[in-house]
């Protein structure tokens, strides 16, 4: 494996606030992500952390339990993939903030997403959770207390009476919870470096991080999913950054999971320029500033939105994307190297027609979701206007229904198929929020379809006619 990466950690963004895999899928994974030059894991847990006690409430139907935590890290372990995990202490908080128990530690009352910096119940909460996830990763050399996207804060009552002291901003109640969740961290766990991260501090004057004590306490990660994203500015972030205190920074590029909200097939060529641009941004900076690259893998872009790609539907992408960082880049080599590793014949990175199903685990939902997504359609002239008023001319009928129905056929074959192996690797209401959102819909266009040409077909006094 070559080390000519300017990246020394390489972590695969596990993102389980949708569509979590079974253990018995990532048992299978992890092998690969290891071959492909990972040498770490973020794992998100979100609601799919075994809470106790009074934190119970926060587990989802299927939350993992302590031993099938335990044996995620031993298969971690196993493929020398070292283990980093990420609990939302400030922003992103829905899963926790959406309880009507927990509901009062909102920033504002009508939104679930913040909480509010004020109570000293919402530190004790984070608090909480921080340790009893600590507890089952013992030794864990970094953690991420999250802290992006903090919206509305500042818009609460507590926050408002707040800021009307003098020099008290919203740059300030930022730094001091993020200060408070990081001292929380460091004093029970001294030898673990806390990560955030960066966006809520990008805007922050340097005088004021520098002063806050911040950059003393955690390891910011600078992220960017974009395919255009400015590598100068990025560089000239990373000198600001440094400048404040912080020692050691992160990058984060995106494998999956940013480019729509209700993406279901990855486009590989926008990840992999998002990650070659990253390791522009390496380039510009000293050798011994970036720790490492998160490679996210967003499954949802909040807790209650729909889904987006499916994590083995994004494997081509991370398996480009991680050659590319430990390469330098995407040559004809490595292109060679992915395909080998994951068994396809010839993998295209700009469309979604690569040659073969491939033989990596998860290779057959790849293939299944492509050919739902792109290759299931009914062609013909029945349009809306004409289905409204029963108007089809009976060649046209005779044209498109067997077509049709030939189509429905396939479509249920490919559905059970799929179906099936989606039960293999995540859990019931993950297949069927994916089906309800990616296959129901097409399905029940095509039944009414199939339903509004029978009807056009018997209305004899309205079918067109021939002049």
């Amino acid at each position: 494996m070559s080390d000519s990466s300017p990246f020394k950690m390489r972590l695969v963004h596990l993102d389980l606030k949708g569509a979590p895999p079974k253990v018995s899928y990532l048992s299978e994974v992890f092998p690969l992500f290891h071959a492909l030059g990972a040498n770490g894991l973020l794992l998100e847990y979100e609601d799919m952390f075994p809470y106790e006690g009074r934190l119970r409430l926060l587990r989802a139907k299927h939350a993992y339990s302590p031993p099938e935590i335990k044996e995620i890290l031993h298969l971690a372990t196993l493929n020398k993939l070292e283990v980093i995990p990420l609990v939302q202490t400030f922003g992103h908080m829905e899963f926790v903030l959406k309880h009507e128990a927990l509901a009062h530690l909102r920033e504002v009352a009508l939104f679930p997403n913040t909480l509010n910096p004020h109570e000293a119940e919402a530190l004790a909460l984070v608090g909480a959770m921080v340790s009893q996830v600590m507890e089952l990763h013992p030794g864990a050399r970094w953690f991420h207390v999250g802290c992006d996207e903090v919206y509305y804060l500042g818009e609460g009552e507590a926050s408002r009476r707040w800021l009307q002291q003098e020099r008290n901003t919203k740059a300030r109640l930022c730094l001091s919870h993020i200060k408070a969740v990081a001292c929380h961290v460091l004093a029970r766990h001294p030898a673990t470096r806390p990560l955030v991260w960066d966006d809520m501090l990008r805007a922050i004057p340097e005088d004021q991080l520098s002063a806050s004590g911040v950059p003393q306490l955690v390891e910011p990660v600078l992220w960017d999913y974009g395919a255009d994203l400015d590598v100068h500015g990025k560089a000239l972030l990373m000198e600001k950054y440094r400048k404040c205190g912080f020692l050691r920074l992160w990058a984060a590029s995106a494998f999956k999971g940013a480019t729509g909200v209700s993406q279901a097939l990855t486009p590989i060529e926008h990840h992999l320029r998002n990650n070659v641009q990253w390791l522009q941004v390496a380039a510009r900076g000293p050798a011994d500033v970036l720790q490492g690259i998160v490679l996210t893998g967003w499954q949802r872009y909040d807790h209650f939105s729909v889904l987006c790609e499916l994590l083995p539907v994004g494997i081509p992408s991370l398996a480009v994307c991680l050659q590319s960082l430990l390469h330098g880049g995407f040559t004809e080599d490595v292109k060679a190297k992915v395909e080998n590793f994951l068994g396809i014949s010839n993998l295209e990175v700009t469309d979604f027609t690569s040659e073969g199903p491939g033989s990596f685990p998860g290779s057959d939902i790849l293939a299944l979701v492509t050919h739902v997504s792109l290759h299931l359609y009914v062609s013909g002239w029945f349009s809306p206007y004409h289905r409204r008023r029963k108007l089809v001319h009976p060649v046209v009928a005779q044209h498109i229904q067997p077509q049709a129905l030939s189509l429905l056929a396939r479509w249920s074959a490919v559905v059970r198929e799929l179906e099936a192996a989606l039960h293999r690797v995540f859990y019931p209401d993950a297949v069927e929020e994916w089906l309800e959102e990616n296959v129901q819909p097409s399905l029940r266009r095509l039944q009414a379809l199939l339903q509004d040409l029978r009807e056009a077909a018997s209305a004899r006094p309205h079918v067109a006619q021939d002049p």
